[in-house]
């Protein structure tokens, strides 16, 4: 627009010039060029505003043909999703006249029934009364049955709770005597461990006194033996398990065929079961069974061992240890105690 107003201002100019009469022939050509160049120019703005037109219509083209096929696409997903919608409604309608056809098809039915039933005689109805009258007696009696049964079994009930009293009272006595039981087992522990004791100093003596036969090695080995025994009881006494349990071991490793072998791996397993390990203390009362099948020890491992299996809840082992020791040696105090431990064992 700036160069065509400054070639309108130059033609003027120079048209001034030429009518004034002052232009030469010179300042003619001079006009004659820059008529030339201005109409060039101008040519050349017609061409570059005939692109720009050209280019503003084809975008203008692009733009109408893209909102052409947007709203196609637009109108294709609005006619999708209401056909989609409209057989949704049409899915419905038909349910709904098939459920209401379905709910007419019962209630007719159900009227035609009344309209039978109302059309049947008098004595059909006079049945069906005496019917119910019938059953309903049934009904009543069922009932008094019923009734009669529930007070035997209130009845019965209360006979099983009395019964119930009663084996509550039979347990309270076998605890009472299990307990007794338990006292009567220290008390032997106690007379076994004064009797050994005894028996240790007895037969000090006596080998000091004498070599008896079945001595085997000199006097001054015998009198060590029962130095070591006595030692270890002491232990035992005085609550020193893992000492006593040490103390025993060493006079076994020493002594592993004596007539105090026996007594010293009973001794063992008792350190276990006074701590409540019973099941090393099972272990070491078998040794006492195994090694020494003829020792004086042997009732007393298998009452420990089953009354251990029964601080393990092993009730099955335990029972069958305690009837072993009624059956095998039933005139000892081990066998009384074995008696009444399994008359609490259910």
């Amino acid at each position: 627009m700036r160069c065509t107003a400054r070639m309108k201002v130059s033609i003027l100019f120079l048209m001034a010039l030429v009518f004034s009469g002052c232009a030469t022939t010179q300042d003619v050509r001079i006009l004659d060029r820059e008529i030339n160049r201005l109409q060039s120019q101008v040519n050349a703005l017609q061409k570059e505003g005939q692109r720009e037109k050209e280019t503003l219509h084809k975008e203008t083209q692009k733009e109408k043909e893209a909102h052409s096929r947007e709203w196609a696409a637009l109108r294709s997903e609005w006619k999708n999703e209401l056909n989609t919608e409209i057989k949704k409604l049409q899915t419905d309608l038909l349910f709904r006249i098939d459920k209401n056809e379905t709910e007419i098809r019962i209630l007719t039915t159900g009227l035609d029934e009344y309209k039978d039933f109302a059309k049947r005689p008098s004595r059909d109805v006079e049945r069906i009364r005496e019917d119910v009258i019938l059953r309903t007696r049934v009904l009543e009696e069922r009932s008094k049955h019923l009734e009669e049964r529930n007070r035997a079994f209130e009845e019965k009930n209360r006979a099983y709770e009395e019964r119930t009293k009663g084996l509550e009272e039979k347990i309270r006595i076998l605890e009472d005597r299990l307990r007794g039981a338990e006292g009567k087992v220290d008390q032997v522990a106690s007379k076994q461990v004064e009797a050994e004791k005894a028996m240790v100093t007895m037969k000090e003596k006596e080998k000091e006194k004498e070599a008896a036969p079945e001595v085997k090695g000199p006097p001054s080995l015998v009198t060590g033996m029962g130095e070591i025994y006595k030692d270890a009881y002491e232990t035992f006494q005085r609550g020193d398990m893992e000492a006593a349990r040490r103390k025993f071991e060493a006079f076994l490793k020493q002594y592993p065929n004596t007539d105090l072998s026996d007594n010293a791996q009973f001794w063992i397993g008792e350190t276990y079961y006074a701590r409540k390990d019973y099941e090393k203390a099972v272990l070491e009362y078998e040794k006492v069974i195994a090694k020494y099948p003829e020792g004086d020890k042997v009732p007393a491992a298998l009452l420990k061992q089953g009354l251990s299996f029964l601080e393990l809840g092993d009730k099955a082992n335990a029972r069958n240890l305690l009837r072993r020791v009624t059956d095998r040696y039933p005139q000892t105090e081990q066998a009384d105690i074995a008696r009444k431990r399994l008359e609490t064992i259910k």
